[in-house]
């Protein structure tokens, strides 16, 4: 079975040289690229598993390179390493497409758990159902197609991973630790308030021209996916 393959892309060559040491000696395929347009070269010549981006790079930051990956289709998991830990510049990077988030300096068992639980794959049953409705809201699985009444909705990669979790489990109350182990996976260790931040930016999206809530918070429990509220 082939070795997961792990594109790091970061300017500074202390970190570049430990994660390909490290990521090595952990059993991965690791190339590496020291700006954003060879990482992006290197992203369009070879699929990777896993792409760990540095966001503050001179010439093409990691966010604009976020944002063209996703506009090219190509869908890996990223984990972003930021210097950043206000708030608006994480959101802005999970808006993007990545899908996960490190503030430098960094602890490298929590990279590596990070990692691990970014590449953990779970395929879907071949009898599940392609598309889900539930009132207003349609979710086509095949097509990765949101549509809520007649508006048509983008959804980042784990926004739309979230979304149908809840759109597979309507009136179901959902811990954090299900949703956390589903959609991050079982290791995840990851800023506390993740779930959080994506949940906030999904509603966003669903109610942007003033429709209802769908996704209701119980406190001390969980998430819903339900009509009242």
């Amino acid at each position: 079975m082939a070795r997961p393959h792990i594109a790091v892309i970061d300017d500074d060559d202390k970190i570049t040289s430990l994660l390909r040491r490290s990521l090595a000696f952990e059993g991965y395929d690791v190339s590496t690229a020291q700006d954003g347009g060879d990482g992006l070269k290197l992203l369009g010549s070879r699929h990777a598993d896993l792409i760990i981006l540095d966001v503050m790079m001179p010439k093409m930051d990691g966010w604009e390179v976020c944002r063209r990956l996703r506009e090219a289709g190509i869908s890996s998991p990223v984990l972003l390493l930021t210097a950043k830990d206000e708030v608006q510049d994480r959101v802005k990077g999970l808006d993007l497409g990545a899908d996960d988030y490190l503030v430098k300096p960094f602890a490298l068992e929590e990279l590596m758990a990070r990692v691990r639980a970014l590449l953990r794959r779970r395929p879907e049953k071949a009898e599940d159902s392609t598309q889900f409705r539930f009132e207003d809201l349609l979710l086509d699985v095949d097509g990765r197609e949101t549509i809520r009444g007649e508006r048509r909705i983008e959804l980042t990669a784990k926004e739309f991973d979230l979304l149908h979790l809840f759109m597979q489990n309507p009136k179901r109350v959902l811990s954090r630790d299900q949703i956390m182990e589903r959609i991050w996976g079982y290791d995840y260790s990851g800023e506390s308030n993740v779930l959080e931040v994506y949940v906030a930016m999904l509603r966003q999206k669903l109610e942007e021209q003033g429709e209802k809530r769908l996704i209701q918070t119980v406190r001390g429990a969980g998430y819903v996916l339900k009509g009242d509220g």
